[in-house]
């Protein structure tokens, strides 16, 4: 039987606005709407396995954004900066190569 989080979601009525509005935008990224999704499931009380579940998601991904909106509220949610040294190759570009000659 798998086990509970141990990080326990209570939502502010304005956190709760905040994330169901979120959640019912259809213009919203895809990544907002289901980080908004995952903490308004955990805040019923659902486990981390039944949100993947109903999310058609990874587990893991459910456990980091509940304890990460456990810790951080829903700052936590928002997109931070990634490691590592800066992408050797712009968007526009894409880092695609042609052969020559064909």
């Amino acid at each position: 039987m798998p086990r509970r989080s141990p990080f326990r979601i209570d939502l502010t009525t304005e956190e709760e606005e905040s994330l169901q509005a979120t959640a019912r935008q259809y213009t919203a990224p895809y990544r907002d709407v289901i980080r908004a999704k995952i903490i308004l499931y955990a805040a019923q009380g659902l486990r981390n396995d039944e949100i993947a579940a109903k999310l058609d998601t990874p587990r893991q991904i459910v456990s980091k954004w509940r304890k990460r909106f456990f810790e951080q509220r829903l700052s936590g949610l928002q997109e931070q900066p990634r490691g590592g040294p800066p992408a050797r190759f712009s968007p526009q570009r894409g880092g695609s190569r042609q052969s020559p000659g064909l």
